[in-house]
């Protein structure tokens, strides 16, 4: 009699493929569930993508733990609202980006210094574009992917402002305001003070606050519907820093605020 076979023992290349086919198959059932307007059966579902309804039922389970799918009725499904909230966020930051970069690089051939777009996340801010100014050594803590905090920062501060006094309270007990430089703001009156003068003049100044020898003006960038979004900062070493350029900044951010929907009431 011919030997029995045995069944290997799976390696550990066949287990590593293993995450990489569920979220093939998490991809298939997804762009089956956008094909159909209406919610669709596990049976139809599992039909179209050829997949075994249970696998695709335990798949479909974790997705729609995680609001990527969302079950109407036992057995029925359609996609879920995280795909909405993920689409609406990618969306945004992308139309601000590709929106902004005409009238970031104007400024910057006007200027010849560095133009950088900031978001706020939570109490930092992030950079994620940046024109590059090519005219000094002197580093710029303004790099895409940088993250500063909102008091140190002439974008923070556009976003602390619209928080209002008591959110700035909150902030200031929350981030216990650190330093970053010894000219940095780190006391709540001095923040206080700092942003009633951005709140008239509407654009704020980073003098040497994240980093020695850099300064920064910003103005704030608004979407069709009103909200701060973003802010447009100039960012220059600190022997050239030319506070005459704040209107040419506000302007710019003001064009950019325009060409996202903006509307000025």
């Amino acid at each position: 009699m011919p030997a029995s076979k045995t069944r290997a023992p799976a390696t550990g290349a066949s287990e590593a493929k293993n995450p990489i086919q569920v979220i093939e198959r998490m991809m298939k059932l997804l762009d089956a569930l956008a094909r159909h307007p209406d919610p669709a059966a596990l049976k139809q579902l599992a039909l179209d993508t050829g997949l075994h309804p249970s696998t695709a039922h335990r798949i479909l389970g974790a997705m729609t733990q995680s609001g990527f799918v969302e079950r109407t009725e036992p057995g029925v499904y359609r996609l879920g609202i995280r795909l909405l909230e993920l689409g609406s966020l990618v969306k945004s930051r992308i139309s601000l980006r590709e929106t902004a970069m005409p009238s970031m690089l104007k400024l910057h051939a006007a200027t010849g210094e560095s133009v950088n777009l900031g978001i706020r996340d939570g109490d930092q801010i992030v950079y994620v574009e940046r024109t590059s100014s090519g005219r000094s050594a002197v580093r710029v803590v303004h790099i895409v992917g940088a993250r500063a905090p909102l008091h140190t920062t002439a974008t923070g501060k556009l976003f602390l402002v619209e928080d209002g006094a008591e959110k700035v309270r909150d902030y200031a007990r929350r981030t216990g305001l650190p330093a970053s430089t010894p000219t940095s703001i780190a006391t709540l009156p001095a923040l206080e003070k700092e942003l009633d003068k951005v709140r008239r003049h509407g654009v704020a100044f980073d003098l040497d606050e994240v980093e020695t020898g850099v300064r920064c003006i910003a103005a704030g960038i608004r979407d069709d519907g009103g909200e701060l979004v973003a802010g447009l900062s100039l960012s220059t070493p600190s022997e050239r820093f030319n506070p005459d350029w704040a209107p040419l900044i506000r302007e710019t951010a003001d064009e950019i605020s325009r060409a996202l929907g903006y509307v000025r009431r």
